[in-house]
């Protein structure tokens, strides 16, 4: 890559383009009604309900500073499964909301760029105790996984659309994000790309967390086949898209 063109997509970190926008004019501030804060879903689609924060009692408990300090990538994992408790407490950790305020207001145990919360959290299940293989998005709003659909050859696809990343097949599932970007460009317009991608950022570092305190393991994956992925979980990659993906299992 010539050094011109390094330096052109360097400016894609720097907060320069908030300079630039004049922010009355965002959708926000000419009155545009807000997306929802979570994605809809069917009235007769198949719903999971997971265990509450509230029973998370009967986890293990780790101190912070152990968590840190045992915070590692992984990419073996055991045959173990990961249990449905230990399933939900990682997608709270993750999505979970506190307090909803209002209709598109919410705060959740991860911080994000006006509380906008682009993502969408989405699982491949391969080994978890009670579900099947296949495709399920989380609603954080109901504490639920929606099933998307189910597939035997998950493993097999997940790890394709992941470039032949054949480890990734071993774990007991696949954490995938995807982003639906208005819903932080209503509010910050240009600005907004950054900051979605540190919101992922953010997400993933709770995950590698509150994996060390159930004696699992993950891995962050930035490579991916986009468009692949999206069609794996259905989206258009368009207004919705992968942008980060972690492979979680059980280590001992």
């Amino acid at each position: 890559m010539q050094e011109s063109s390094i330096e052109q997509h360097r400016y894609f970190l720097k907060d320069t383009v908030r300079k630039t926008i004049d922010f009355s004019t965002t959708d926000q501030s000419v009155g545009v009604p807000p997306l929802p804060i979570e994605k809809g879903y069917s009235a007769d689609a198949e719903r999971i309900c997971l265990i509450p924060p509230y029973e998370f009692k009967t986890l293990p408990s780790i101190d912070l500073l152990c968590a840190i300090a045992n915070r590692q990538s992984r990419r073996r994992f055991s045959k173990t499964p990961l249990m449905q408790q230990e399933l939900a407490f990682l997608l709270w950790a993750t999505q979970g909301i506190r307090e909803q305020s209002n209709a598109d207001h919410a705060r959740r145990n991860v911080p994000s760029a006006g509380a906008r919360h682009a993502l969408e959290t989405y699982l491949c299940v391969l080994n978890v105790e009670g579900l099947d293989r296949g495709f399920y998005r989380y609603l954080p709003l109901e504490h639920q996984l929606v099933v998307e659909y189910r597939d035997e050859s998950a493993a097999e696809k997940v790890s394709l659309a992941a470039f032949q990343q054949n480890w990734m097949s071993g774990a007991a599932t696949v954490f995938i994000w995807s982003a639906i970007p208005y819903r932080t460009e209503w509010r910050y317009g240009l600005a907004a790309h950054k900051v979605i991608l540190l919101d992922a950022g953010h997400v993933c570092q709770n995950l590698y967390l509150a994996c060390e305190a159930i004696s699992a393991g993950t891995c962050a994956v930035a490579a991916y086949d986009q468009e692949l992925m999206d069609h794996l979980l259905k989206i258009d990659g368009k207004d919705e898209f992968v942008i980060y993906l972690a492979a979680v299992g059980k280590v001992n």
